[in-house]
């Protein structure tokens, strides 16, 4: 049987989308018990000293054990939907970004769906460690413009106690818990510029979990896949291979650093913060977020979460420009400025 090309090719009817996008609406989960570097030290040979002068943080948040990763987005999508002024109806799609959700299959994303009442709205996961907030949004933004979808909600989560060695020098002190939830919706101005994002799998070994789950179901003794860092590694990589990055996502937003109003980076250390604040020349006036101090590293969620202090106290205005970035396991990175909601 010989194939045959039609006379005439019947024409795919193009989708729709809005000309732009734009953060609708910004919400937070941050549990209830604060862990003190006090505490922390009761396991590891270090002080509260030294810990506020490496890395800046004073205090970090802990989930109950019975709080999950869903639980923690549900209450900071609630957040967003509501501070946007939709329905949960409204959504057409949900994206999570996270690491620690315990189960390969189903999604975090999809029971968060129905949890809201969103259902049928299209639910995934990504999975780009602490760069994942920055990733999810990209990807809405581009379904609200392309026309797949109106309304997406982002959320960056991570309950990264449930992954900490509390004996790691290294790391023990690093990790906390935490949502941040944000609605991407349409605009008739930019709202959200060109993502600059990429990955260096050379170095996947830098952040990584110390087990796999093969690993696990072979072994005859109890292990659990704690996350394990170089930490000089990352500090080094993230100071000098970051900086360019946000620097890139300025020009291709067509602005220049003056004309930020926020510098909202990854809460990973005061010092990388710090160090691309001045690597990027800001200007003495922008506000920088700082809310590792208080929150620690919630990976995918301290972005979003940082945003919403930011906006919650005064630092940043609603409207103004702000320069976000992600970075951390794969090693993957993503960072575009938006205007805040």
């Amino acid at each position: 049987m010989t194939a045959t090309t039609p006379a005439t090719t019947p024409a795919i009817t193009p989708a729709t989308g809005s000309p732009h996008a734009r953060l609708l609406g910004v919400g937070a989960y941050r549990p209830e018990r604060v862990v003190t570097n006090e505490e922390v030290c009761q396991h590891i040979d270090s002080s509260d000293e030294w810990i506020r002068q490496r890395t800046g943080i004073e205090t970090r948040r802990w989930a109950d054990p019975e709080t999950t990763v869903v639980d923690m987005s549900e209450v900071a999508a609630a957040e967003a939907v509501e501070r946007a002024g939709l329905a949960p109806s409204d959504i057409d799609a949900v994206i999570v970004a996270t690491v620690s959700h315990p189960y390969q299959t189903p999604s975090a994303a999809a029971i968060l769906t129905h949890r809201i009442g969103a259902t049928p709205a299209a639910a995934w996961d990504v999975s780009a460690g602490c760069a994942g907030f920055c990733h999810a949004l990209a990807q809405a933004n581009d379904l609200v413009r392309g026309g797949t979808a109106r309304h997406v909600l982002v959320v960056g989560v991570d309950k990264l106690s449930d992954f900490t060695d509390l004996t790691d020098r290294s790391t023990a002190f690093l990790f906390a818990d935490g949502a941040g939830a944000v609605v991407v919706g349409p605009s008739d101005t930019p709202g959200i510029g060109p993502t600059v994002w990429g990955s260096d799998g050379a170095q996947w070994e830098t952040i990584k979990s110390r087990h796999s789950w093969l690993d696990v179901r072979a072994s005859d003794e109890q292990v659990w896949p704690h996350l394990v860092q170089e930490g000089r590694s990352v500090f080094r990589w993230a100071v000098w291979a970051m900086a360019p990055v946000a620097q890139k996502a300025i020009d291709a937003a067509g602005i220049t650093a003056d004309q930020l109003q926020a510098f909202i980076p990854h809460q990973a250390n005061m010092r990388i913060i710090d160090a691309m604040a001045k690597q990027l020349q800001l200007p003495a006036g922008v506000p920088i977020a700082r809310d590792i101090a208080q929150a620690g590293n919630t990976s995918a969620a301290s972005v979003p979460l940082a945003m919403h202090r930011m906006l919650a106290e005064g630092q940043a205005p609603s409207g103004g420009l702000a320069l976000l970035i992600g970075y951390g396991a794969g090693l993957a990175y993503a960072s575009q400025v938006v205007v805040l909601p």
